[in-house]
């Protein structure tokens, strides 16, 4: 299609396009606006439609891309513009690529007034699909409480018809981010690797440690070539040895894989690095699209000081203007309580905080241990209130009929005291939402050695607090790493709002690309990525399970 598309544009610079579209064009123009024939075609586009139809109103119908004889040589720009939309992981067809395509030699006045009509509305969708997402993030998924900037299409084709630089104009509807750049270069390659056959399936077998010699070692050395964790000169050292050995090219390679995929980068070849490796390529492609498609809901300000979290990666990252400064491990919610994904702002931090128990656990996973042993409560430092309501009055628990409770009916409330054994550890980081999600410590510190760390309620424990503290207090004067130290020995309780609010950024990325180039895929810990690829790919998704 693309080469069509330059030799048409080739012969029309010997064209000398008319100055202004006769009246017969302008009438062919407003029967093609008026028809509604696009718009059983354009999913349900019948405002962008009605925006372009007043477009063209206003300008009395004069063309932006054709001639009443032929295609301009803008036309031609903007259809290699649309063609070339599959290299941001979006479908040309979305934009109409094939029928411009086929339209582009077109010399009859009804014909020519449909392809200005097609290039316009292409436009206006595929500038607003590059800069809000091809689809609303709950429409993917109910769980994703982003609310992303919409495109004015008045504005894009307003602003084409005046651009002088139209690929310069339709580049400002990207996401301004290299984040974004990375992973479409990253995407290119990718592609170029399937074309070329993708990689081979490496057999299950038993773990491969350094050292070992074994049959699947050239198969394993032949995957890791192609993605590119084995380069050739590493490969060389090995020239004229034991082709079966697994040396320390190899390990190297692996290692690096295991980065990259998120796994204990040990350089054995177990069962779970081996299913990472075995994932077609088509698959790893697919993540790449919908990572894309996750980057166009961001907005490119997250802000010169944030947190960001990526579920998918188990990870915390502190950023600095572009560099980050502090990351950690984390813990998020359980598949059955799935932390979800929003953006909002950290106000303020309790040191030796309570932990006023949700009335789903306290009924549910806590009144089974009460029943068994009450001193349960005195035990974990647990205090009993007669309900939720403010000033509500101390129960002793020992005074209580347990056995009468059930978890639909259960009225108290449970409080635990600060310590060591609380179960919001020593400090908690509070960015006020409806979801009474935060982030904060935990007395539960070998969660953090696991390679997939989803084990709480829908909160997000972090693995350094006091570090995490000192970085997020740094506009507060006077509160230092020792300070902080020192605040949590004492065990009172204490609450330090921010000077400035702090964005938090809880996200879910399962492919990125670093800033040294390496490409990073992570499981769909919660099959966040079935859902978007049902929504935005339908049948064309891989329903590949990584």
């Amino acid at each position: 299609m693309l080469n069509r598309i330059v030799s048409i544009g080739c012969a029309l610079l010997l064209l000398a396009p008319p100055q202004a579209a006769a009246a017969g064009f302008a009438e062919a123009l407003a029967r093609e606006l008026s028809s509604g024939a696009l718009v059983a075609e354009a999913d349900n586009e019948t405002a962008a439609l009605a925006t372009l139809t007043r477009f063209y109103a206003d300008r009395g119908m004069r063309p932006v891309w054709v001639t009443a004889e032929a295609a301009g040589e803008r036309a031609v720009t903007l259809a290699k513009i649309l063609v070339a939309a599959n290299e941001d992981a979006l479908d040309p067809d979305d934009y109409g690529g094939a029928a411009i395509d086929a339209l582009l030699g077109a010399t009859r006045m009804d014909l020519l007034a449909q392809l200005e009509v097609r290039l316009s509305m292409g436009l206006m969708r595929f500038a607003a699909d590059l800069g809000q997402g091809r689809i609303a993030p709950n429409a993917a998924d109910p769980a994703l409480f982003l609310f992303r900037e919409d495109v004015d299409k008045a504005e894009v084709i307003a602003g084409a018809a005046g651009a002088v630089d139209l690929e310069a104009f339709v580049q400002r509807y990207r996401p301004q981010t290299p984040r974004y750049n990375r992973l479409k270069t990253a995407l290119t390659r990718y592609r170029l690797i399937a074309r070329d056959g993708g990689w081979q399936s490496v057999p299950a077998g038993p773990t491969l440690k350094p050292g070992m010699s074994e049959s699947r070692v050239p198969l394993l050395r032949a995957r890791l070539r192609v993605s590119g964790d084995l380069v050739p000169d590493q490969d060389a050292a090995r020239a004229g040895g034991d082709p079966n050995l697994y040396d320390d090219a190899l390990v190297a390679a692996v290692k690096q894989m295991q980065f990259r995929h998120g796994l204990e980068a040990d350089g054995a070849l177990g069962r779970r690095t081996l299913e990472a490796l075995n994932v077609p390529v088509e698959a790893r492609i697919e993540q790449m699209i919908l990572n894309l498609e996750r980057r166009r809901w961001m907005p490119d300000d997250l802000g010169r000081r944030y947190v960001f979290v990526n579920l998918a990666d188990f990870t915390l990252k502190f950023v600095d203007g572009e560099k980050t400064v502090l990351d950690m491990r984390v813990v998020i919610g359980k598949p059955y309580h799935k932390t979800p994904v929003f953006s909002k702002d950290m106000t303020y931090l309790e040191i030796n905080p309570y932990w006023n128990v949700p009335p789903s656990i306290a009924s549910k996973e806590l009144l089974p241990k009460i029943k068994k042993n009450v001193n349960y409560l005195s035990s974990n430092k647990f205090e009993v209130f007669n309900s939720w309501k403010s000033g509500a009055a101390a129960v002793d628990p020992r005074t209580v009929d347990w056995q009468r409770y059930t978890a639909a009916d259960f009225p108290f409330k449970l409080r635990q005291g600060s310590g060591d054994g609380n179960a919001l550890g020593r400090i908690k980081f509070m960015l006020p939402n409806h979801f009474n999600v935060y982030l904060h410590d935990t007395p539960t510190k070998a969660l953090f050695d696991k390679a997939a760390r989803s084990f709480s309620h829908g909160c997000i424990r972090v693995q350094h607090p006091p570090r995490l503290a000192e970085v997020v207090l740094a506009g507060n004067p006077g509160w230092s790493l020792a300070k902080i130290e020192a605040s949590i020995e004492s065990g009172e309780r204490k609450v330090v709002t921010l000077a400035k609010p702090l964005p938090v950024h809880i996200s879910y990325l399962t492919a990125w690309v670093n800033k040294d180039g390496s490409v990073h895929f992570r499981n769909d810990v919660y099959k966040r990525d079935h859902a978007l690829a049902d929504a935005l790919l339908g049948p064309r998704a891989t329903r590949v399970t990584y």
